[in-house]
């Protein structure tokens, strides 16, 4: 039985390529208890494998968190199979607004101690009490409301390319780095005000209504399938859009333009630009904004050093990378010392 990809990322490229086939960029999250999540996890590949579906998902005890691409064709086949598991029926999918043939190039199922690296332990709080969810045009509504603090769950470099407008974007690397901030800086209107969150497709968020409602705030909002559904639902219903740039996802793709305001800068010149990019030297692999004529000049990396190094034999920057750990790098995003413009 097969339980591990046998293809190279540019061998599913090339047959990607070659089908030509329609597919689409979805994804889903469920909290729910799993007893085994490494049979589960080896349940799902065998699944989704059969189906042609690719992606990086994330099982653990507490439950699953899915971003995938499934060929349009096979959707209703897909479908059918989440519909089997009792806890994944009729199960919120985020489907993105712009679809990419390449988002993802392998099926990657890992099983990890929590699904969203939160740094929180759960047995001190009822993370089922949750805040209230909302959609986008209560959402809207909400955040007009002077006794609202709208607050972006997601990180400096996801809140960087674009954000709802008048929201409080915390300067942090992780997840878990905001938890803390956020409650320090609002600890004086934990009655007096609304907190409304929101974040890429909402999974952050659920956990961190719970989390602020244990920590005393009375009245804490989320949005509900975070900025995907809520562009999906402005676009479909007519509504005012309040989000302003590119929302930053998790695949290949890194974004999926919202509105055509650029709100950021390239990290090397300080053009207007919203386009991420990782440095082309694979020892280095760092995440960073960088502008069509910076790419070409720096030959897709992120300082000269980098790209000294890529000019090597292939077998040279092989052994240099041996032994070392990648980046400088992993949570840096943007804020490398080796970027002559940054955040």
């Amino acid at each position: 039985m097969q339980l591990y990809n046998t293809l190279s990322a540019k061998e599913r490229e090339a047959l990607l390529e070659e089908a030509g086939e329609d597919r689409l960029t979805l994804s889903f999250y469920q909290y729910a208890k799993i007893g085994n999540p490494h049979l589960f996890r080896n349940h799902l590949f065998v699944a989704w494998d059969a189906m042609e579906v690719l992606g990086r998902i994330y099982v653990a005890h507490e439950g699953i968190n899915a971003q995938l691409s499934v060929p349009a064709k096979r959707f209703n086949e897909f479908k059918a199979f989440l519909d089997g598991i009792y806890f994944l029926k009729d199960v919120r999918l985020n489907i993105a607004i712009e679809h990419d043939l390449k988002s993802f190039l392998k099926l990657k199922v890992k099983v990890r101690h929590k699904i969203v690296a939160d740094g929180l332990n759960d047995d001190t709080f009822d993370v089922r009490n949750k805040g209230v969810h909302v959609d986008a045009e209560t959402f809207n509504r909400l955040i007009e409301d002077p006794d609202t603090v709208l607050v972006d769950m997601r990180n400096h470099y996801e809140s960087e390319i674009g954000h709802f407008k008048n929201a409080v974007t915390p300067d942090v690397d992780t997840f878990r780095d905001s938890l803390d901030i956020i409650e320090a800086d609002l600890k004086d209107h934990k009655e007096d005000k609304k907190l409304v969150m929101y974040c890429t497709g909402g999974i952050r968020c659920e956990k961190a209504s719970a989390y602020y409602k244990h920590k005393g705030f009375k009245q804490v909002y989320q949005l509900e399938g975070g900025i995907i559904e809520y562009a999906r639902q402005v676009q479909n219903k007519g509504l005012e859009n309040k989000f302003i740039g590119k929302n930053f996802v998790f695949d290949h793709r890194r974004g999926e333009r919202i509105t055509e305001d650029v709100i950021a800068q390239c990290h090397q010149c300080g053009a207007a630009c919203d386009t991420h990019t990782n440095c082309a030297n694979e020892a280095c692999h760092l995440l960073f904004i960088q502008c069509e004529s910076c790419a070409s000049e720096m030959e897709n990396c992120c300082s000269a050093d980098c790209q000294e190094i890529i000019q090597l034999p292939y077998e040279e920057q092989k052994r240099l990378r041996q032994g070392i750990p990648n980046s400088n790098k992993i949570f840096k995003k943007g804020r490398s010392e080796k970027l002559k413009f940054k955040k």
